[in-house]
């Protein structure tokens, strides 16, 4: 998971299709029009919604494995929490055409983040999620932007972390 201010997303040396997405969230304003805009067609694409923030109770903790998230608020306020995956309990299993694995909630979350517009969120497939919380104690109108990115066409800075037992 990352969470960092739109500002710094240069920082973050992912590859092309990190810097595509970051140059049409650049375009997009609190006036953008709801719905589907394909990027580079299923690969990379984004969804632009407006809802009111729930109770946790309402909410659904989820991951995916085919794409990675880039959530960003164009208005409004909501809190996400987050999991790690090992460990949930899966409450609907993964379905692949929507790219979605849903699970039960546990009592407390791992972190809280609470999003306003200028910052963003990263979820990889391993980073369980719950957005569309309430900031306070209050439903709020937001209006948000999800990035789709497909996995493999992100670069990772650092392909040998997590490899063990290799020669140096």
């Amino acid at each position: 998971m990352i969470a960092d201010s739109i500002n710094n997303s240069s920082l973050y040396p992912f590859g092309p299709a990190w810097d595509v997405a970051f140059e049409f969230l650049k375009t997009l304003t609190p006036e953008t029009e709801t719905g589907k805009r394909l990027i580079q067609g299923n690969e990379l694409f984004a969804g632009v919604d407006c809802y009111d923030t729930k109770s946790r109770e309402d909410a659904k903790l989820e991951t995916h494995r085919k794409y990675v998230d880039i959530q960003v608020l164009l208005s409004g306020t909501e809190t996400i929490e987050i999991f790690p995956k090992n460990g949930l309990t899966v409450s609907e299993p993964y379905n692949p055409k929507k790219d979605a694995e849903f699970y039960q909630h546990p009592p407390k979350a791992h972190a809280k983040i609470t999003l306003m517009p200028g910052q963003f969120l990263v979820f990889f497939p391993d980073d369980a999620h719950m957005p569309c919380l309430m900031a306070g104690d209050t439903q709020d109108p937001v209006k948000k932007v999800v990035i789709k990115i497909a996995v493999e066409l992100l670069t990772y800075p650092f392909p040998d972390l997590g490899k063990q037992d290799q020669p140096r």
